[in-house]
């Protein structure tokens, strides 16, 4: 077989398993899960391993190499870096997966898949991938169903549409990224009539998508990013016409669906009446600014958010919010200025690419410049994509959703090789020195990429098993432990390990003491693991109790409380700890402290309150 029909094999490979990956993602609620990460990542492996061995079959096999590469470059270094550095050596390895898994596909992208015919397979597979979902969505919002696939739909999200997310929002967030490429496809590709209209029905059900999500952040976003959209195309006199009266239409429906849809009148409403409006979302944008102003250059560490946020937690805000709702802010408390900057600079590198292809594309003659160009329209429809998802992370955390970032990084790659027509200057011949460099950088990342994922499935596998036994079990415990021996560092694990052999302790049978003192060093190991957890510190006191150490157990309730005051299940244990000391009526201060911040739900604090009660009025 000779070499140019193995690299071609080797070429449509890479596509195929970007596709499978594009697809894949937003089919598997996001890839929000652990084992729907795991695929994408073994297949990126894949893909990298591809490219690697092409880089060697064909020797005049070229790099491409704008600036915005070593951007990518500089953000994947100071990324390691903060990583060894951050305080959760577990969730920052996670954070620096991910980001190994975006910058290696943007590289195999770049690289592999800048000529028209993938960036058009990659359109049509999104669009129509889009249509799909967008078509579920709908059937969701028509039927008030309750499941996502066969997963049961959060309480908070009935009456919306998610498609295959979780949450409504994100399903926004992946549709707004792709309505813009199929308009730009419909009215300035250069395609046959039957499949211009099939993309600009396809357009239609995917706007509509959009609409049953009952996201106000995607509804803006869409909004604004379609009007930069249709001002560009109504500037062009060719394309004029079919702009207009595909805007037209598309208004025409979303009247429609707006003055019908009960619902979308009452997020409407939410949106102007004081508090309606999801109040958590910015409740949390407060906590995260004085975050970011307390680690102004550097951030907490990477994907720390969620774990420094209790020592910020505003009373109104009981439940655990993993991510700020905010891209921006977000960004600024986990990585601080200096990362958020470095973050910024491929975005910018990204649009001053386009600017200058956009350039060239105006003042050119050629059939590029027309509006009825493939090229042109992609350009079009990529570079609003983009400009919506960057004005929907305003309020909302769709970067930090894989199956949009994937799509967001490909449009990103696919955008800025562009350049190659209007300059030549970012070829880079790989001689042989330089060809070991790029497959030394490779085989790293493969390599690290390939040993996590083995590692992490590991895990998984254990933890899995871990769901299917009752709490506090022998055998629960050992397969924690066997979960604990293949990733040592989730402090997760080694809470929940502390955890059941806590509660099998408190069975009170024979050797009840040793079981406490292993749970207690595993609460002290947790503590080490993640020293911004008030669980194991709390938990570590609640055993000092259990073995009559009542004394000892002071500075370890001091702990938790410091590290989250404002928690009330951590307040009702502060409760319970003055009942242990004795101590009621500072016991009846810390429940009644507890039932302020939530009344309801409250089991502890509740039950306590009235035992305290009637203890203080019998030493009276």
């Amino acid at each position: 077989m000779d070499r140019e029909r193995l690299d071609k094999w080797c070429e449509w490979g890479i596509i195929g398993l970007v596709l499978a990956i594009l697809v894949y993602g937003p089919l598997a609620i996001g890839a929000v899960r652990p084992l729907d990460f795991l695929v994408i990542q073994a297949l990126t492996v894949l893909a990298l391993a591809l490219w690697l061995f092409r880089i060697w079959l064909v020797p005049s096999h070229r790099l491409f190499w704008p600036p915005i590469c070593w951007a990518v470059v500089a953000f994947v270094v100071f990324a390691g870096v903060r990583y060894w550095q951050s305080d959760i050596e577990y969730i920052a390895r996670q954070e620096l997966l991910r980001i190994l898994v975006y910058a290696a596909l943007f590289f195999i992208i770049i690289n592999n898949l800048h000529h028209m015919e993938p960036t058009n397979i990659i359109v049509f597979t999104l669009v129509f991938l889009g249509v799909a979902i967008a078509i579920y969505a709908i059937y969701q919002f028509a039927t008030n169903s309750v499941t996502i696939w066969h997963y049961p739909k959060p309480e908070q999200y009935a009456k919306r549409a998610s498609g295959t997310y979780i949450c409504p929002n994100h399903l926004a967030g992946f549709l707004e990224l792709v309505l813009p490429l199929g308009l730009a496809y419909t009215i300035s590709g250069r395609f046959k009539p039957v499949t211009k209209i099939l993309l600009g029905y396809a357009s239609l059900v995917i706007l509509a998508g959009i609409g049953v999500s009952i996201s106000r952040g995607g509804w803006i976003a869409t909004f604004l990013s379609l009007l930069v959209f249709f001002w560009v195309l109504l500037r062009h006199p060719s394309s004029r016409l079919p702009a207009l009266l595909m805007l037209i239409v598309m208004l025409a429906g979303a009247t429609v669906f707006v003055w019908n849809a009960r619902q979308t009148h009452k997020r409407f409403q939410e949106l102007f009446v004081a508090g309606g409006m999801e109040n958590v979302r910015f409740l949390l944008w407060r906590p995260a600014y004085v975050m970011w102003q307390d680690h102004f250059w550097w951030g907490v560490g990477p994907g720390h958010f969620d774990y420094r946020f209790p020592a910020y937690r505003p009373a109104d805000v009981q439940l655990r919010p993993e991510l700020v709702h905010n891209d921006y802010l977000n960004a600024l408390a986990d990585w601080g200025v200096v990362g958020t900057a470095v973050v910024a600079v491929p975005w910018l590198l990204l649009f001053w690419g386009l600017g200058r292809t956009w350039k060239y594309v105006q003042r050119n003659g050629s059939n590029l410049s027309s509006p009825k160009s493939n090229r042109w329209a992609f350009l079009l429809g990529g570079g609003v994509a983009l400009l919506a998802i960057l004005l929907h992370s305003f309020v909302d955390f769709n970067m930090h959703i894989p199956a949009n970032a994937i799509v967001v990084v490909t449009l990103i790659a696919l955008l800025t090789s562009q350049l190659r027509f209007a300059t030549d200057d970012y070829w880079v011949r790989l001689r042989w020195w330089l060809r070991g460099l790029v497959t030394l950088a490779g085989l790293a990342v493969l390599a690290y990429l390939g040993w996590q994922d083995a590692r992490r499935w590991s895990e998984y596998g254990w933890l899995q098993q871990v769901k299917a036994t009752r709490d506090y079990t022998n055998e629960r415990v050992e397969l924690l432990r066997k979960a604990q021996a293949a990733e040592p560092m989730n402090p997760d694990t080694v809470y929940n390990l502390g955890e059941n052999l806590r509660g099998l302790s408190w069975l009170g049978n024979a050797g009840y003491e040793d079981l406490a003192r292993q749970a207690m060093n595993w609460f002290e190991l947790g503590m080490r693991l993640n020293p911004y957890d008030t669980y194991n510190p709390m938990r570590y006191g609640m055993c000092l109790h259990w073995m009559g150490r009542h004394a000892e157990a002071e500075p370890f309730f001091e702990k938790a409380l410091k590290l989250d005051p404002n928690n009330y299940y951590v307040v009702a244990h502060e409760g319970w700890h003055r009942v242990q000391l004795g101590d009621y009526a500072g016991a009846r201060l810390w429940f009644e402290k507890s039932l302020k911040l939530k009344s309801v739900n409250n089991l502890i604090a509740q039950s306590y309150l009235g035992i305290v009660t009637r203890k203080i009025s019998e030493q009276k």
